[in-house]
């Protein structure tokens, strides 16, 4: 088949969602597929092309004001009917046979453009973009207590909740913005329904998408995981240097309230930890999160944001990996890498890290950051359970999120939407 997978993020400057998309689009050329890859990119001027491992990356420039919800309508609306347009124009160019969106940006223009050309369209959901305003699910401040302040529903109440936590004073000022707010979360949500198929990355977030997005009762809705190509991250791990002498635990990832940052110096003094903890990443909390480690008398090491030799090269040699988050993940890259690698886990039990991490077998799994307290000084003080663990999730990740396996069940999804999409409209 010749697949456009259009995607708001790819190599090699991209999070966890870049690489995920990067891990597809190399496992389906490995089974004799054409791909084309085109990603929105925010502050490029017009369409350039640049390849990556010998893909072809199609880039669409666009312009965005910093201004709030200015910016989100920029984003979306503005954007959506111009990437509709070029991606109609690279399906004729290419004859493109199936549109496969992989995020928020991309999935309106990405059915619509499938929709008018006659070909089949999927969408794999990686956040929670289709229920929530803001992708993350989060209506309060960061608490103390954990994982809690869940939205309930995407509800013109639960919106001015959202919108108190995240302007404070002034959030009376941002009420009338509620119409657009729910008028934006509509349409995404009518494109998501008339797609030929949808990928959920875990069975929390497909579970979260039949309860919240009632649109979506006719659409198929499949959970598919992230894929990990393991024994290409084996062999890179195999060569990486070490980044630090002697053991250490780690924390990968945005430094935001809803990765729950801000209980990492918490956590590794309770937990009484006697190794550096290396902090990769950037994000709005990094300043209080080293005020925090400024007063600790652990060590705590900022490394910045890092590129994927680097981020291969730290997990490799860990000890101990640190997972905080507060907010519902929908399959975290950095599980499923480290995993992969055989390292051992601490993580609170939040949306889909449930599917990565099975406690007391693959990992160690926890509901408040005090437990998660308890679960890291665990792991610290027993050798066996480190190895063990780190065994099992190994196990658990060739079983589960290989990328050969993974692409098995994403070529079936393709089937059936292609089938779908005939029955429904027809074929070119």
């Amino acid at each position: 088949m010749r697949i456009l997978l259009a995607t708001d993020a790819f190599p090699p400057v991209c999070g966890g969602s870049g690489w995920s998309t990067f891990e597809l689009a190399r496992g389906l050329r490995a089974r004799g597929h054409e791909i084309l890859v085109v990603q929105p990119r925010q502050s490029a001027s017009g369409a350039s092309e640049r390849r990556y491992d010998d893909l072809r990356v199609v880039e669409l420039g666009f312009g965005a004001p910093a201004v709030p919800f200015l910016r989100n309508y920029w984003k979306n609306e503005r954007l959506w009917p111009r990437v509709a347009r070029d991606l109609a124009r690279l399906i004729a160019e290419s004859n493109i046979d199936l549109i496969h969106a992989q995020h928020v940006l991309t999935t309106v223009p990405s059915v619509e453009a499938a929709r008018a050309a006659r070909i089949p369209a999927v969408a794999t959901v990686r956040d929670y973009w289709p229920v929530c305003y803001w992708s993350d699910l989060i209506h309060t401040r960061a608490d103390e207590a954990g994982a809690g302040g869940l939205c309930p529903a995407c509800t013109s109440a639960g919106m001015q909740q959202c919108l108190r936590a995240r302007t404070g004073a002034a959030w009376p000022l941002a009420l009338p913005f509620i119409p657009y707010m729910r008028g934006n979360l509509s349409r995404k949500r009518t494109a998501l329904a008339n797609a030929d198929a949808v990928i959920a990355v875990s069975t929390r977030m497909a579970a979260d998408l039949r309860a919240r997005a009632p649109e979506l009762a006719a659409t198929p809705l499949t959970v598919v995981p992230n894929a990990v190509d393991i024994d290409a991250l084996l062999a890179r791990a195999a060569v990486a240097p070490r980044r630090a002498a002697g053991p250490y635990a780690i924390y990968l990832g945005k430094l935001a309230p809803n990765k729950g940052t801000r209980h990492l110096v918490d956590v590794i003094e309770r937990a009484g930890l006697d190794w550096p903890l290396v902090v990769a990443g950037d994000g709005p909390d990094r300043t209080d999160l080293e005020a925090r480690a400024a007063r600790s008398t652990r060590t705590i090491r900022f490394v910045g944001w890092i590129d994927r030799d680097d981020t291969i090269a730290w997990l490799a040699h860990a000890s101990l990996l640190i997972f905080p988050s507060r907010g519902p993940e929908s399959l975290s890259r950095v599980l499923l890498d480290g995993s992969a690698l055989g390292l051992p886990i601490a993580a609170m039990n939040t949306g889909g890290t449930a599917d990565i991490v099975e406690h007391g077998v693959t990992g160690l799994l926890s509901d408040t950051p005090a437990a998660l307290a308890d679960d890291v000084r665990r792991l610290r003080e027993d050798e066996g359970l480190r190895a063990r663990v780190g065994r099992a999730a190994q196990a658990r990740a060739r079983e589960r999120f290989d990328a050969p396996r993974v692409i098995d069940r994403i070529e079936e999804v393709y089937a059936r939407a292609t089938a779908r999409a005939r029955s429904t409209r027809g074929s070119r």
